[in-house]
């Protein structure tokens, strides 16, 4: 069945589709010996497609996972520390699936893991917007005045972060407890947005993506996406 090419390499679990359309503007895509061209059209039961002169493999059977990530694991494929991966935690699939943005080291909570790599980048996209939520713990009292800053944008080093949501306050003699929902996927952004305001996170779960809910996967539990649940995202 003839398919764009950077399709057929998104559809590989190589790269996302927009990755693909810079690698064969790069060059480091052929068909049957020659580059391929931004569009071209290619059928993988009859050429031979080749990346940086490796066979393009058949595509693999797309695999959308749930993970509860725990503290103490990094959101890489694999770590030059030696430290435990989050791929560790996945035993019950022989795809190669990676993560679909990051919790750092010490945050935990939902995080999807697929070998979609379109669906990845669309989730990851800024221009999506695709809500995220947490139940965030600080040390002290959070203030009405920083609650306002947290919706509004606290400003940040590579600019201010994006309007927010603050919800379930709830206080203890020493710390704070409240739900945060942002639209945006930068790195350790929530820390930094409490940090800058002079609060220190001491715990960082997240609990929803969009539609999706941790609900009672317990830490280092992994489960399958429904078909629903699959359609429901692509549809954002």
């Amino acid at each position: 069945m003839m398919e764009r090419v950077q399709k057929l390499i998104a559809a590989a679990g190589l790269a996302s589709r927009r990755e693909a359309e810079r690698w064969i503007e790069q060059g480091r895509v052929t068909v049957n010996g020659h580059p391929a061209k931004l569009g071209e059209r290619a059928d993988p039961a009859r050429d031979r497609i080749e990346v940086d002169g490796n066979l393009l493999a058949a595509a693999e059977e797309h695999v959308y996972l749930m993970l509860h990530k725990p503290t103490g694991y990094v959101t890489t494929a694999k770590d030059p520390e030696g430290r435990p991966t989050v791929l560790s935690l996945v035993r019950n699939t022989r795809a190669r699936v990676y993560p679909v943005g990051r919790l750092d080291l010490n945050s935990e909570g939902l995080l999807l893991l697929t070998n979609d790599g379109e669906l990845a980048n669309r989730l990851m996209h800024p221009r999506h917007q695709v809500a995220k939520t947490y139940q965030v713990k600080v040390r002290g009292h959070l203030t009405p005045e920083a609650q306002v800053q947290l919706e509004e944008g606290v400003p940040l080093e590579d600019g201010p972060s994006a309007p927010a949501s603050v919800a379930n306050v709830r206080e203890t003699r020493s710390h704070t407890w409240f739900e945060l929902t942002i639209y945006e996927g930068r790195n350790r952004v929530v820390r930094r947005m409490c940090e800058t305001l002079g609060y220190q996170v001491a715990r960082l779960l997240r609990t929803r993506i969009d539609f999706l809910q941790l609900g009672d996967l317990r830490p280092g539990q992994c489960r399958p996406l429904s078909d629903a649940e699959v359609k429901r995202l692509k549809e954002l």
